[in-house]
């Protein structure tokens, strides 16, 4: 087993005199950032999925035994709401190959509109191999559910546990991994708020415990506002070494 903590991004203005020195030129801020995590969850690909090149790129920057999870696109999750998945998966997975040993977690985060279609999701399952680790968000509550449970732990696929205004808070492994994105502890405002030192001793005992399991953990903070999410990452990560 294995614990995995960073956070969502890595390139933020305000993360300036937080997690690299004022000025940092943004190419340079990786490098600034493998100094303190093993792992980062690549949001900017929801937006615009990179080239193969890019990929490549981070590959051979990446220092030995980073994981890069990366989020899906929105085209995918969004657009056509997991329907007609195959062209995207194919091109996932060219890139995918182009991380090698760098890759991590494929996240997939349904749109909030995304309602209960258990064929759809059944289906976008079946098409993605065997060998690309993948996590499913819902951010619709018809969603939770045992079908929805057990459909991803027949495919091995994580169910992503999420902490966040108006998320719910369910504790579900289905997959040999566990998935957890800590979106912030505002109860208003999702990805607001710091989390505070029992609240985070509270989540290193979930991890502990799950990897007492011997099950792969990885927790991503979304919480990037003032730096939240680099000071909660770290705190959580000295809690669990």
């Amino acid at each position: 087993m294995s614990i995995h903590i960073g956070t969502s991004g890595w390139s933020y203005d305000h993360w300036q005199d937080v997690l690299y020195p004022f000025h940092t030129a943004v190419h340079d801020r990786l490098d600034y950032y493998v100094q303190h995590f093993q792992t980062v969850e690549l949001n900017s690909s929801f937006y615009r999925w990179p080239k193969v090149s890019t990929f490549t790129g981070w590959r051979n920057r990446l220092p030995e035994g980073f994981r890069l999870t990366v989020k899906a696109p929105r085209g995918l999750t969004h657009g056509k709401k997991l329907y007609g998945p195959e062209q995207w998966i194919e091109r996932i997975q060219t890139c995918w190959h182009a991380l090698r040993e760098k890759r991590g977690i494929l996240l997939a985060q349904l749109s909030p509109n995304h309602t209960f279609d258990y064929d759809r999701l059944a289906y976008f399952l079946d098409q993605i191999p065997d060998w690309m680790q993948t996590a499913v968000e819902f951010r619709h509550d018809s969603w939770h559910n045992e079908a929805i449970f057990s459909l991803l732990e027949s495919h091995q696929t994580a169910y992503c546990i999420t902490s966040g205004a108006n998320l719910p808070c369910i504790l579900r492994a289905t997959a040999p991994f566990v998935y957890v994105r800590l979106h912030g502890p505002d109860p208003q405002h999702l990805y607001g708020g710091s989390y505070s030192d029992t609240d985070l001793r509270w989540w290193a005992d979930r991890i502990r415990e799950w990897a007492e399991m011997g099950k792969d953990v990885y927790v991503y903070f979304n919480n990037d506002g003032g730096g939240n999410a680099v000071r909660n990452a770290l705190t959580l990560k000295g809690f669990v070494s």
